[in-house]
C-alpha cells in the first residue's frame, strides 16, 4: 500500500495537504520534529477514513529523517508522492545572524529535502513514476528575511537539479511558491495551496509544471 508522505506536517500547509490527499482515499504518513504535533495531526487525518502514521523527525537531522522515512516506507509502502514542507520562518537581516544559525536554517530549509529526494527518489525513478513536491517561497529576495530568502533560492535550484536527474525517469519533481503569508481565510488559505500539490501529482507527464505560483 503506497500513499503520501508529508515532511513538516505542522498546523497550515503541511496538514492542508496530508488532508487533501487522505479526502483522495490515500493513506498518509507524517513526519514533523514534535511527537505531539504530529500525533494530533494524524488523529485528524485518521478521522477521515483513511491510514495516517505519525513520525517524529527534526528535517535537520539526517539520521533521524532518514530512520522516519524508513518506517513510513515499512508501514505504507515506498511513496507515491512526498511533499517536503518543513522550514524555518524568521525575520532576519544581513549580518544579523551568527553563520550557525544560518547553518541551521539551511539545514532544514534547503538539506532536509536534499535528503528526502536521496532517500526516496531512486525508488520512484526504478518504478518509473512519483511526485516529489517541495514548498517553496520569496519570488523575490526580502531583505528582512535573509535566511528564508537564501532557504528558498536554494529550494528553487535543488527542484531544477532533481528534475534534470528524475525528470527524465518519470518522477515529476516540482515547487509550490508561496507568495504570502499562510492563514486560513486569506488569499493564502492553507486548503487553497494545498489544491496546487494534488493537480501536480495527478497531472499528465506533457503537462508537468516545475514550479507553481500562488
Amino acid at each position: 500500500m503506497a500513499g503520501a508522505l508529508v515532511i513538516g506536517a505542522g498546523p497550515g500547509i503541511g496538514q492542508a495537504v496530508a488532508r487533501r490527499f487522505a479526502r483522495e482515499g490515500l493513506p498518509v504518513a507524517l513526519i514533523a520534529r514534535s511527537k505531539e504535533t504530529v500525533s494530533a495531526a494524524a488523529d485528524s487525518i485518521g478521522s477521515l477514513g483513511v491510514r495516517a502514521v505519525p513520525l517524529a523527525a527534526d528535517a535537520a537531522d539526517e539520521t533521524a529523517l532518514r530512520t522516519a522515512l524508513d518506517a513510513a516506507g515499512g508501514e505504507l509502502g515506498e511513496p507515491d508522492i512526498v511533499v517536503y514542507n518543513a522550514a524555518v520562518i524568521r525575520s532576519d537581516t544581513v549580518g544579523e545572524l551568527p553563520l550557525r544559525d544560518h547553518l541551521n536554517a539551511y539545514a532544514v530549509n534547503v538539506l532536509g529535502a536534499l535528503t528526502a529526494a536521496a532517500h526516496t527518489l531512486p525508488g520512484m525513478a526504478r518504478r518509473g513514476r512519483g511526485t516529489f513536491v517541495v514548498t517553496g517561497g520569496m519570488p523575490k529576495m526580502w531583505p528582512q528575511a535573509v535566511s528564508l530568502s537564501l532557504g528558498k533560492a536554494g529550494v528553487r535550484a535543488l527542484v531544477e537539479l532533481l528534475d534534470a536527474e528524475y525528470g527524465p525517469s518519470g518522477v515529476h519533481v516540482a515547487t509550490v511558491t508561496v507568495r504570502g503569508g499562510v492563514a486560513p481565510g486569506t488569499a493564502y488559505d492553507p486548503d487553497d495551496i494545498a489544491e496546487h500539490y494534488w493537480r501536480l501529482h495527478t497531472q499528465p507527464r506533457e503537462q508537468w509544471e516545475r514550479e507553481v505560483l500562488h
